[in-house]
């Protein structure tokens, strides 16, 4: 009976493999040349703002409007031409989910914070900084050792305090685009406006940064300083910091060598849009009008929401020129796209962003925040995947695996295990194993590649289909279709929120009020308490219903309860440091930009500058010492946190505008953080 018993076991799973990999022999059978490969990374991008997630009958007034405003026609078509995902997590906020993508960990297995890129803490000199430690495998270096030809353009931010954590540093043979957060999208310096943070060197410098063969050094283009684009940069598209990493992106492909076979492209796309501040070229705008009026439909009743509009469409058409150059190259048969947003839309005011009909936005573990807008498209979907939707659990972290599956590379990090006998020596915190699942397979064949838990953040733990979310959550309310609207800026100005809920100086965080009570009130804080509240996210998508006083589900409670207990004992909290003065000095030795500033010293492009520009530098750098001395930042910061809370309401008036009866006159303007 027992060898019966073994042999119908037997027999059992090896039926279960053959299930689980049906049809893989088919798509075996496809061209064994590597595909080019373009990875597409949104900035907060909000779940209603891709149009794929507007359809469906229109009941409503709203709900009709809401559709008409959502302009993404070439995204659209390629997530139809491809695969949805349907379930694909990132964390809560921008640069945990970047160093989840590069590195291949978990956020909360590699970095979990956003902190500022001049942080350092001289006594770990693995991950004493910001974004990923420094011994960890970049993606980008993947995907060169298995002969892929690597270039980014956009958003970096995963670190900056050295060499090794640039983008060069991490794989990428080209690069431009910014280290941080984020910046300004005409001046490409780091305004207040850009990221709610004042640094230590007062963000007094441009985060515009370029690598290739022959220069690393900030970008010093004639464009940004012409005379247009100096005077009115709204009015001249080509002033627009996403222009110029479209132009490059198109210029990557347009080169890009295809009769060497063995050296696919493999392109990083990560756009600064949809983050604050909420700027864009006033034609996109007026087109947003137009297209509206065309349609039949009112016009946009906030700046914040017309702006986010109008960046959206302008983000669209940059991936559908992309797409169309790797047409025209030839290119796109055997091109794999995946479209990522790191995580989910800011509802918070200026944000823009809409998550209807999910429940939070970015800052919460609610779906709102954590679960993106994501698709595979292009000639190496297999065609009879082509208009599907896959609804497997997916991690950002997983690219990392996927694309190493995918490139016939072994995805297991060496540089980062021989690192680890030498903290565990000196007793720094050790590195992480690769957490990547390599999901190409489960895809193809609908396929859940996550059935076991997947540690989301310190707060939250989903084990399909339940989630349970812990501790006080930010912006834990649900948008209604239209959103931002006049109701919110009113609600805004009468104190009521969604205010920021990170507005730091040198690092520190600043509290919106002076009491805990008022802070939750204007963030809109739900507490869950170390209890919980536990949701089923496939029956209930918008999480309306907490389970966890439901007897029926104690032991799911209990069982997940236990789980992120236990999960949370392999948290990686490295102390990454105060914010330094040295960064200061690297960013005036560059000639005003932001960049590696440690064991740098002759690793940039050599700066020629003028005996005025000399004199300049020394008096900012004067000033900068003294501004960043620990006696004045121990005076500004507790000044800043008595002084905020009484210059809120004043302050929330600039951060929209309703404008019901007709157009803002502020076409492009930035809205502030």
């Amino acid at each position: 009976a027992v060898a019966a018993l073994g042999c119908t076991m037997a027999v059992m799973l090896r039926l279960s493999f053959l299930t689980l990999f049906a049809g893989a022999a088919a798509y075996d059978e496809l061209p064994q040349q590597k595909p080019h490969v373009l990875l597409v990374l949104a900035d907060d991008y909000g779940w209603a703002n891709l149009g794929v997630h507007r359809r469906g009958p229109a009941g409503t007034a709203d709900l009709r409007q809401g559709q008409l405003e959502v302009h993404t026609p070439h995204l659209d078509a390629l997530a139809d031409e491809g695969i949805l995902l349907d379930r694909h997590y990132a964390y809560k906020l921008c640069a945990p989910s970047r160093s989840a993508l590069q590195s291949g960990r978990l956020a909360v297995h590699v970095n979990s914070r956003n902190i500022g890129v001049t942080s350092r803490n001289a006594s770990d000199p693995v991950s004493g900084w910001a974004g990923i430690p420094r011994n960890m495998t970049g993606l980008a270096q993947k995907m060169r050792s298995a002969g892929y030809r690597t270039h980014m353009v956009g958003k970096w931010d995963a670190g900056m305090a050295t060499p090794e954590h640039t983008p060069l540093g991490r794989g990428y043979e080209t690069w431009i685009g910014y280290f941080q957060h984020a910046n300004d999208y005409w001046r490409k310096n780091t305004v207040f406006q850009s990221t709610g943070e004042v640094d230590v060197c007062l963000n007094s410098f441009a985060d515009f940064f370029m690598h290739n063969a022959t220069y690393r050094g900030g970008v010093r283009d004639a464009l940004s300083t012409s005379k247009e684009c100096l005077a009115d940069p709204a009015s001249h598209p080509a002033c627009y910091e996403e222009h110029a990493f479209k132009e490059r992106a198109l210029s990557v492909i347009r080169h890009h060598d295809t009769s060497v076979v063995d050296e696919p492209l493999f392109l990083f796309y990560a756009f600064h849009l949809l983050h604050t501040p909420l700027q864009v070229p006033k034609a996109y705008l007026r087109r947003i009008d137009h297209m509206l009026a065309e349609s039949g439909a009112d016009s946009i009743d906030t700046e914040s929401r017309r702006l986010y509009a109008a960046m959206t469409l302008y983000m669209d058409e940059a991936v559908g020129e992309v797409v169309q150059e790797l047409k025209s190259k030839g290119m796109w048969d055997n091109t794999l796209l995946i479209f990522l947003a790191d995580n989910g839309g800011p509802v918070y005011l200026p944000g823009g962003g809409n998550n209807f009909p999910l429940k939070g936005g970015k800052y919460s573990d609610w779906e709102g925040g954590i679960r993106t807008n994501a698709f595979l498209s292009g000639g190496f979907v297999p065609a009879a995947k082509r208009g599907t939707a896959f609804s497997g659990v997916v991690s950002i972290a997983d690219w990392y695996g996927t694309l190493c599956e995918i490139a016939g590379m072994d995805p297991t990090d060496r540089v980062a295990e021989r690192a680890n006998a030498s903290l565990k020596e000196r007793g720094l915190p050790h590195l992480h194993p690769v957490d990547s699942v390599a999901q190409w397979r489960f895809i193809l064949n609908g396929t859940n590649a996550r059935p076991d838990a997947l540690h989301i953040s310190e707060n939250a733990v989903l084990r399909w289909p339940y989630k349970l979310v812990t501790g006080k959550q930010t912006y834990s309310r649900w948008t209604g279709p239209l959103y931002p609207n006049c109701t919110t800026l009113n609600e805004m100005i009468a104190l009521n929120g969604p205010s920021y809920s990170d507005l730091k100086l040198f690092n520190q965080k600043v509290p919106l009020g002076q009491r805990e009570e008022v802070e939750d009130r204007i963030t809109w804080v739900q507490d869950c308490g170390s209890r919980g509240c536990l949701l089923d996210v496939s029956a209930d998508p918008e999480e309306r219903h907490d389970l966890a006083n439901d007897s029926a589900h104690a032991e799911v409670l209990i069982e997940l309860q236990n789980k992120l207990r236990q999960l949370n004992e392999q948290l990686f909290q490295p102390g990454r440091g105060p914010q330094v003065f040295e960064a200061c000095e690297a960013a005036i030795a560059n000639g005003g930009f932001y960049g590696p500033f440690v064991d740098a010293a002759d690793w940039y492009s050599p700066v020629v500058k003028s005996p005025r520009q000399q004199l300049r530098d020394r008096a900012l750098e004067a000033t900068l010492r003294v501004a960043s001395s620990r006696i004045v930042q121990w005076t500004m910061i507790p000044a800043a946190k008595k002084i905020l809370p009484f210059i809120r309401k004043p302050w929330a008036r600039r951060l929209d505008k309703c404008f019901k009866s007709g157009l803002s006159t502020l076409e492009g303007s930035p809205v502030m953080v």
